[in-house]
């Protein structure tokens, strides 16, 4: 059997994580070494940018390749969850806050009893 699989070809992924780790770096030491040349929205700006060039790269090596197909998947299996409906929700919601209520209640009267018996032991 002659699959046609196509297989990505991951060239460089060393020299590339040495950039990204660079590209990281350099953008703080600009942030610090520029903070009263630059204004913050500029020095913010930046960054950003410099994150947005360095996920590209990272997106672009076999690790990010991973990553990005597990983020696919778990997309699609978002898809397939079958989410409460607003009454089921509300019904939920009022029966933890009842039980919680009734625990409540419950401890409190087991708290005054015990203290009464131990105020009634020690005086």
């Amino acid at each position: 059997m002659n699959a046609n699989v196509e297989t990505k070809e991951f060239r460089f992924d060393l020299f590339k994580w040495v950039l990204i780790i660079a590209l990281v770096v350099g953008g703080v030491w600009a942030n610090s070494f520029y903070e009263n040349d630059i204004g913050l929205l500029y020095r913010v700006l930046g960054i950003c940018g410099l994150m947005i060039v360095a996920l590209f790269i990272a997106v672009n090596t076999a690790t990010g390749d991973k990553f990005w197909e597990l983020l696919k998947a778990s997309q699609v299996e978002l898809r397939k969850v079958v989410w409460p409906s607003r009454q089921e929700v509300n019904q939920t919601t009022l029966l933890v806050l009842a039980v919680v209520l009734i625990a409540a209640l419950l401890l409190w009267g087991l708290d005054a009893l015990i203290g009464l018996g131990v105020s009634q032991i020690i005086a």
